[in-house]
């Protein structure tokens, strides 16, 4: 094959790449040394909602939730399985020990769960959002 063709494949291959559409997720970077576990919090057409735990391994990056972002603000309470200590805030909500989907955030204690806060995520009604782990935490 001569230089001419393989060009042209090349700029085919490349055209390709670009004609598939972005992914709109919101994703987690772990950006520290540990192994992370993540819950996070949202309002979706049923109503408040928490999920975990998405375990994170130390650099990696991978989907919270796939799909168009449909809300302006999602939390996320994180725990470092490593060194200890959490990143979190002060938007109180229900998590478990365990793999859970939890509706609503009154009362955890009387349904049995552990209420903890949550830090505040204002993607500005973008589609799509990496929100970023550092080593800062909350508690030590």
């Amino acid at each position: 094959m001569g230089r001419h063709m393989a060009g042209i494949l090349g700029a085919l291959v490349l055209l390709g790449f670009a004609a598939v559409p972005a992914k709109a997720d919101l994703k987690l970077c772990n950006n520290t040394s540990s192994r992370v576990g993540v819950a996070i919090g949202y309002k979706d057409r049923e109503g408040w909602a928490t999920e975990g735990w998405w375990t994170f391994d130390p650099g990696k990056c991978l989907p919270l939730l796939k799909g168009d972002l449909i809300a302006k603000y999602y939390y996320v309470y994180a725990v470092d399985y490593d060194k200890g200590g959490s990143w979190g805030g002060k938007a109180m909500m229900c998590i478990r020990d365990k793999i859970f989907t939890i509706r609503g955030f009154d009362n955890c204690k009387e349904r049995e769960f552990t209420q903890v806060g949550f830090f505040e995520v204002n993607t500005g009604e973008e589609t799509d959002w990496t929100i970023s782990l550092s080593g800062d935490k909350s508690t030590p």
